[in-house]
């Protein structure tokens, strides 16, 4: 098996070097990701400048001066040939839970390698410590794929708790909790006296109930969150259609 790992964070991040030596074990391993850190990119292309990618001399990492999905589009349709047989993204340093994964580039990189008819993963650590935990779910669900694919219209969205592996009580399949709308933008001003704003930190959790990816977090398990590519609210459709109807 091929795999190609990317991330938001970047080529020289600490998780993505975590879950390439796990994966390197199991699989042939391509890192292709950004030169930089590209935290809430989702799932932007970069269409008005071209894309300049750099091996890094001592590992042999891809860097691609682009987003995660930029990064996944490319090494899927030029870079990689054969093309790679699954595509896991990560590890993002911090939480991907609930409405995270709207604005996620780990999420969006796992999306894109779907998108073009690929397996995906999207693992994040929810906090900076503990990769190694992480890296060792990561490796577990990729054998497990290896031996037992899955439907190939999900993307697994991996949530997993910064504790060190042992004290992990096992994985939980889940669903997006949700957050209250983030609303804090942080003022300043530059040397000049201009303002500067800076987005503030996400908003607190409002569904975490059970079976969300909150909950599942919070009692000290993986979440597991199966995604889908296609975002259409099929229950609103009738409803809709009535209302149009009616115009």
């Amino acid at each position: 098996m091929k795999i190609l790992v990317s991330n938001d964070d970047g080529v020289h991040a600490e998780g993505i070097l975590a879950l390439s030596e796990a994966l390197s074990a199991i699989a042939e391993v391509v890192v292709v990701a950004p030169d930089r850190n590209h935290s809430g990119a989702s799932h932007s292309l970069t269409l008005e400048n071209p894309l300049r990618v750099e091996t890094m001399a001592h590992n042999g990492f891809i860097a691609v001066k682009g987003t995660p999905t930029d990064c996944v589009h490319l090494a899927v349709n030029e870079l990689l040939k054969p093309a790679p047989d699954l595509v896991v993204s990560g590890i993002n340093h911090g939480a991907n839970l609930g409405d995270d994964v709207i604005y996620s580039g780990t999420v969006a990189a796992a999306t894109e390698g779907r998108h073009l008819g690929l397996p995906a993963i999207a693992v994040s650590l929810v906090g900076g410590q503990h990769f190694a935990s992480a890296a060792h779910y990561a490796r577990l669900l990729v054998q497990a794929l290896m031996t037992q694919p899955l439907p190939a219209d999900q993307i697994l969205n991996v949530n997993v708790p910064d504790l060190p592996l042992e004290q992990i009580k096992g994985m939980r399949v889940t669903r997006l909790g949700c957050r209250h709308p983030a609303e804090a933008v942080i003022v300043e001003q530059d040397p000049r006296g201009r303002p500067i704003y800076w987005i503030g930190p996400p908003g607190a959790t409002q569904d975490a109930g059970e079976g969300t990816d909150f909950a599942a977090i919070e009692a000290g398990y993986v979440s597991i969150t199966p995604l889908q590519v296609d975002i259409t609210a099929y229950r609103h459709l009738a409803g809709l259609q009535t209302w149009i109807e009616g115009l």
